[in-house]
């Protein structure tokens, strides 16, 4: 599993894909929360608080996550590599799981310089470091697990088509839905208990119950079970494909 992780890490940053992708996630961040005018913008809001990245991120993540993990499995099977890699003495969970740990970390790498900006909302306010650090833990701990989410229906994404173009729409669609769909999809009902439970299925209440900084169990729960569902359709997808 490590070779393939190692392999999965070398490839994104020995082409310019890693660092361009890396790049365009601090790129728009930057513009949006510190130089376009908007509801993003952290000087329009008055308040030195950097809620408005955590509303803006997971948007970002449903663009750039299925734009990493799009060529995982499509390529391989384009050019033949996949097949050599099924006959390896390596099992099909550790490679699925290399890969997902390989495409993981470069997320990890794309949020890790946005700290500085806690460093800038502290000197922000009036009072300097006058912020709720809980929160901001909290909204980077659900961010991790949100893209953990999004890690794997990327990859499961990726074994549907050898075509990493149709691999990138599917993965986008799919985190939509996973992120905004139910939510959109629970206004189309009156009644409070049933929208709530609608909403509850998809992953942006469970996402802003962590930002809010209240790290219940039922939520990460939700993270992990969703993640490991994802890596169990891309296991089987990888059986079913001929060797």
């Amino acid at each position: 599993m490590f070779a393939i992780f190692k392999r999965e890490v070398q490839s994104f940053f020995t082409s310019p894909i890693g660092y361009m992708i890396v790049g365009l996630f601090l790129l728009l961040n930057g513009l949006f929360l510190w130089v376009f005018k908007g509801d993003f913008n952290i000087f329009d809001y008055g308040f030195a608080d950097l809620g408005n990245l955590f509303l803006l991120a997971p948007w970002i993540f449903i663009f750039l996550v299925p734009a990493i993990t799009m060529k995982s499995f499509s390529e391989e099977r384009k050019v033949g590599t996949l097949e050599l890699l099924l006959i390896k003495p390596i099992s099909i969970w550790k490679l699925v799981l290399g890969k997902f740990w390989g495409a993981f970390l470069l997320c990890v790498i794309a949020v890790l310089p946005t700290i500085i900006y806690v460093f800038a909302i502290s000197n922000l306010g009036i009072t300097e470091g006058n912020f709720d650090l809980g929160v901001v833990l909290g909204s980077y701990f659900g961010l991790l697990f949100l893209i953990g989410a999004y890690t794997s229906i990327g990859l499961f994404s990726s074994t549907l088509s050898d075509n990493q173009i149709v691999s990138f729409i599917i993965g986008i669609l799919m985190c939509f839905l996973l992120f905004n769909g139910f939510d959109a999809m629970s206004s189309l009902f009156s009644d409070g208990e049933t929208q709530q439970f609608i909403q509850e299925i998809g992953a942006r209440s469970h996402f802003d119950s962590i930002a809010r900084g209240i790290v219940d169990t039922r939520d990460l729960m939700y993270f992990v079970s969703l993640t490991l569902f994802f890596l169990y359709l891309t296991f089987l997808r990888l059986k079913q494909l001929p060797r």
